[in-house]
């Protein structure tokens, strides 16, 4: 994997992926886009929902929208490392079995989200997660 990233004035960043996808960085507070920290952050919550939703299709599990809200602490003090993030799934679905939905989001966070495996070490991830029922339609 590679990528780039070019500074283009200010605190202004462009990045861009290896597969040719581009994003720009903030590194002014995040007042123009996304700061690096929250574009770590967002990364955690993609990498994560990726393990979710296809665990949740590989248990033949009628889910139709799969959301996580992360709420994160950083230390005061520089390096302003992440201290602890909450991830808090929202999964939408038809008879969801709830213990696989939990199972789904504790394996991420635990054995499969590279990025939260990169992130772990001497922070505190904590997770919590609702299912949300949406009746089949019987004609």
């Amino acid at each position: 994997m590679r990528a780039s990233v070019k500074w283009c004035g200010n605190k202004t960043f462009l990045g861009q992926s290896n597969s040719g996808h581009s994003i720009v960085m903030d590194g002014d507070g995040g007042e123009k886009a996304p700061s690096p920290m929250e574009m770590v952050l967002m990364g955690a919550g993609g990498c994560s929902s990726v393990d979710v939703v296809a665990a949740l299709e590989s248990a033949e599990q009628s889910i139709f929208h799969c959301e996580v809200e992360l709420t994160a602490e950083r230390r005061e003090q520089a390096p302003r490392l992440f201290t602890g993030i909450h991830f808090h799934f929202v999964v939408t679905g038809t008879a969801l079995e709830e213990a696989l939905v939990a199972t789904a989001v504790k394996d991420s966070l635990l054995k499969y989200c590279s990025v939260c495996l990169m992130l772990g070490a001497g922070m505190e991830m904590t997770h919590s997660y609702e299912v949300r029922d949406i009746p089949s339609c019987k004609v």
